[in-house]
């Protein structure tokens, strides 16, 4: 069982880099508004993946980190459903657990049957109807 929590928490490590990283690099791209601009002079030609942009090298990176991502997300969502199948389902399945208990003696008075007792007491009386 503690391979498969070590796995889990890897998977679930790796999962949140590859979403600080997707959405990193969706940030980064340029929307297709953008090439509009270029044309007027914004300067496309100074970009760090060359004169054509960098569209294709960045739509490659997105799509196989979102591929990673879903593939991910349902290997931890199959995990998580498989550990949870482990557990009892219900009360019926769980075996029976006895508890022993030691006699606890209480401090609570016996009975009083015999009313005179009662009366020669400094405790008022009960109202009666």
């Amino acid at each position: 069982m503690e391979t498969m929590e070590t796995i889990h928490t890897l998977l679930f490590v790796l999962q949140v880099l590859v979403a600080v990283a997707l959405i990193g690099i969706i940030l980064v791209q340029h929307g297709k508004g953008a090439d509009a601009g270029a044309a007027f002079g914004s300067g496309s030609s100074s970009t760090v993946f060359g004169s054509q942009g960098s569209g294709n090298f960045m739509t490659k990176v997105t799509t196989v980190l979102a591929v990673i991502f879903l593939s991910n997300s349902l290997f931890l969502g199959y995990l998580a459903t498989n550990a949870k199948s482990e557990a009892p389902t219900s009360l019926l399945d769980q075996p029976e657990v006895v508890l022993e208990q030691d006699a606890i003696e209480q401090d609570v008075p016996a009975v009083i049957e015999d009313q005179s007792e009662i009366q020669d007491s400094d405790l008022p009386s009960l109202p009666t109807e």
